[in-house]
């Protein structure tokens, strides 16, 4: 598992942890049942403290994509396609809330929101038909 601590990231460090496991796991390049490094080996790699990688662990688990298992580690949780498609949703409604707001701040029209929204998609899928 790979992951990059940008120090003039905006994200704190444990969000930048879970973000990129997150990323991982959503695009299967963490497969499902792997074995995480341990906190405090993620902690020694990335030269951070303990509690930072702890945290990010407790709220990836939280968030149901990595399990605990007492006396082995951490784990790549078991894909429940219903709590993922449900978090791609949040994230995708924020994502348009922005695009919306800055559609707005540039004075464009609901219509013209749409229009732009529709021809982004007709790209997007060109791109991959």
């Amino acid at each position: 598992m790979k992951i990059i601590i940008k120090n003039k990231s905006e994200l704190p460090i444990y969000e930048q942890i879970e973000q990129q496991i997150r990323e991982q796991i959503l695009d299967g390049s963490a497969a499902e049942n792997e074995q995480l490094p341990s906190i405090r080996q993620l902690a020694r790699d990335l030269k951070i403290s303990v509690i930072t990688t702890t945290r990010a662990y407790n709220d990836l688990a939280d968030e149901g994509f990595i399990v605990s298992v007492s006396g082995k580690g951490y784990f790549v949780a078991p894909r429940n396609n219903e709590l993922l498609r449900e978090r791609m949703l949040c994230e995708m409604e924020e994502a348009l809330d922005k695009a919306i707001s800055s559609g707005r701040n540039a004075g464009l029209s609901d219509e013209e929101i749409i229009t732009a929204l529709k021809n982004y998609l007709e790209d997007q899928n060109g791109k991959y038909s």
